[in-house]
């Protein structure tokens, strides 16, 4: 198989930082080498072997290694379980393991063959669970794997490099800074930048060395000291906007401890310097932000709590099952719904294409949907779901592409958070639908055909986010 660009698995792994361009890369089993042929265009230094068309290529360590679809192509098992930590021995920092899901098969021929199936073309294939990949390779390597996406997970040799990219998962809703006019702040602003910026993100002020040498070196040249920086940014900005950093920054936290106790949760020196400061300025104590992390937790699994919270939600579309809410406004939900929906995402990493969470109300379900067009089309429709049952721990996928009567959707303006920019769009659309009629079945107009049948009713189109009179 041939690509024409870098595998979802590695283009994961770079968007995640987990491979970055200072990293050496092994591809276990690259194939044709499409990968590294990619990687080396990238700048990075990149080998790879494959026992049919790399054969003589010698395997070597490297910083980040890459098992991609390999093991699913295996049909020995003890020669998967063999190849597994083949792998991961090579790894320095980091693994990567993919493999094909149950759904990938859903639409292949072939005959049953051990666990799985021959294809027409005569390759072995297996096809995994979510949950039993990831139970597979924790049995196999003793190690606990992150999963990244549905069919991708990474493997850390450092338990700080693990929590770090757990942590960084995790991002919290950050209000805007007013800065106000101050001609010291305008003659360093640039100087300034990487301290403003970790300000925002840590809810504290830097440490020595936490910036970098080069950008402590331009601090002190310029200023004399990180503490006179961090000083004149809080004299030119407005202090309730920093309570409010602090109290995200909090959340952001609170979150990423509780998910850390759906796996292995690391002793406090297993984190990296900077979590762990930023966790000890704000709590005081690691074992306090545990405690408050694990109620969450525990509220995540009250029926009661997870109603009350989405009910009370400023933001998402409610309806009588579950709460709807745009994925750029997940970071605007109260806590412990933002633990609910980070329980699937540990499950099955993130959705690439999924634009849309259903957090249902009535079980312990979250839902990430796929409407591709959702910023150019007024209502537009379902192309996908992935759906994540907590209680089973199954993760199952629904395509809707080659359905005739998709769902769509409406009033748009309710998924999305308060500062949207498009939120004004969205909601003179609905105004103009609401006083056309369009609104007054609902039963009928949550599906592509009921939708076209309701606005040729009334004699109206919609064009772009514009009502108007239909003279067709």
């Amino acid at each position: 198989m041939s690509r024409g660009s870098l595998s979802r698995p590695l283009s994961l792994a770079l968007a995640d930082g987990v491979l970055a361009p200072s990293h050496s890369v092994f591809d276990y089993g690259c194939g044709r080498g499409d990968d590294v042929r990619h990687l080396c265009s990238l700048g990075f230094d990149a080998v790879g072997w494959d026992p049919t068309h790399r054969p003589h290529e010698e395997r070597r360590e490297a910083d980040v290694v890459n098992l991609g679809y390999v093991v699913n192509v295996i049909e020995d098992h003890t020669e998967r379980v063999a190849t597994l930590r083949a792998a991961w021995a090579l790894a320095r920092e980091a693994l990567v393991v993919s493999a094909r899901l149950v759904w990938d098969a859903r639409d292949l021929v072939g005959r049953p063959h051990a666990d799985g199936l021959v294809t027409r073309t005569g390759t072995f294939q297996k096809f995994y669970e979510q949950p039993e990949l990831a139970r597979w390779i924790e049995d196999v390597l003793g190690v606990e794997p992150f999963a990244a996406a549905p069919g991708v997970f990474y493997l850390f040799r450092d338990p700080a490099m693990a929590q770090q990219y757990l942590a960084s998962r995790v991002r919290t809703y950050r209000p805007r800074l007013r800065v106000d006019p101050h001609a010291l702040y305008e003659l360093h602003r640039d100087t300034l930048a990487p301290v403003l910026d970790f300000l925002t993100t840590h809810a504290r002020a830097p440490k020595p060395r936490e910036l970098g040498p080069s950008a402590d070196d331009a601090i002190h040249d310029a200023l004399g000291s990180l503490g006179r920086a961090t000083q004149l940014i809080r004299q030119v900005t407005a202090d309730t906007d920093w309570d409010e950093i602090r109290i995200q920054r909090r959340n952001e936290l609170l979150i990423y401890i509780a998910m850390s106790r759906l796996g292995r949760r690391p002793r406090f020196s297993q984190l990296s310097p900077t979590l762990a400061q930023d966790i000890k300025t704000l709590f005081g104590a690691y074992q306090t932000a545990c405690v408050q992390a694990d109620r969450l937790l525990l509220a995540c699994g009250d029926p009661a709590l997870i109603l009350v919270s989405a009910r009370s939600s400023k933001i998402g579309k409610q309806t009588p099952s579950a709460l709807y809410v745009h994925r750029s406004a997940i970071a605007e939900l109260p806590p412990v719904l933002q633990v609910y929906e980070a329980c699937a995402r540990v499950l099955t990493g993130t959705i690439e294409r999924a634009n849309m969470v259903k957090l249902s109300v009535q079980q312990p379900q979250i839902s990430y949907l796929s409407y591709p067009r959702f910023d150019r089309e007024a209502h537009p429709s379902l192309a996908s779901a992935i759906t994540v049952n907590l209680k089973r721990l199954s993760v199952d996928w629904r395509d809707y592409t080659s359905a005739d009567n998709p769902p769509v959707l409406h009033r748009k303006e309710e998924f999305i958070g308060a500062d949207d920019p498009k939120r004004s769009l969205y909601e003179r659309l609905t105004r103009s639908e609401v006083r056309a009629g369009l609104y007054q079945r609902p039963e009928q107009i949550g599906t592509l055909r009921g939708w076209e049948g309701t606005l040729a009713a009334a004699g109206v189109r919609v064009r772009g986010h514009r009502l108007e009179r239909d003279h067709s």
